[in-house]
């Protein structure tokens, strides 16, 4: 599996709308994307940090998964993304391994990036999602 860098880390928080003063504010990161994602039942925001992104999640419907997130655990590190060259092969990979799939083909994500997730029971407990961008 060829991971080129750590893509973006996933926040999952209540309000994007009130956790900007914190992320702005204080952290003095600039929102530069607010985006939905209908079929995944949420709205993102992005801050850049280096190379990597932090990704803000607010769940747009109670029963959608980063509503459940909350409900079960509260705010708080949903996922770790990692950028890949190659997300099918990727996925190939982690299966023949051993790694049980969320996701067993890419779906399309926010900014546009081929994305899929590997479930944290079979990844030391760290939801991890894998990102393509086949834009570039």
């Amino acid at each position: 599996m060829e991971i080129t860098h750590i893509e973006h880390i996933g926040i999952a928080v209540k309000s994007i709308e009130e956790s900007l003063p914190y992320w702005e504010g204080v952290l003095g990161l600039k929102c530069y994307a607010v985006e939905e994602v209908k079929d995944q039942k949420v709205k993102t925001a992005f801050f850049m940090v280096g190379q990597t992104k932090i990704e803000l999640l607010e769940s747009t419907d109670p029963e959608g998964p980063i509503g459940k997130f909350i409900e079960k655990k509260g705010e708080g590190i949903h996922h770790i993304a990692f950028a890949t060259k190659n997300i099918e092969g990727a996925l190939e990979e982690a299966a023949s391994k051993g790694i049980q799939l969320i996701d067993k083909s890419p779906r399309l994500g926010a900014e546009g990036l081929h994305i899929a997730f590997l479930h944290p029971k079979s990844t030391g407990g760290v939801l991890t999602e894998l990102c393509e961008n086949k834009q570039k």
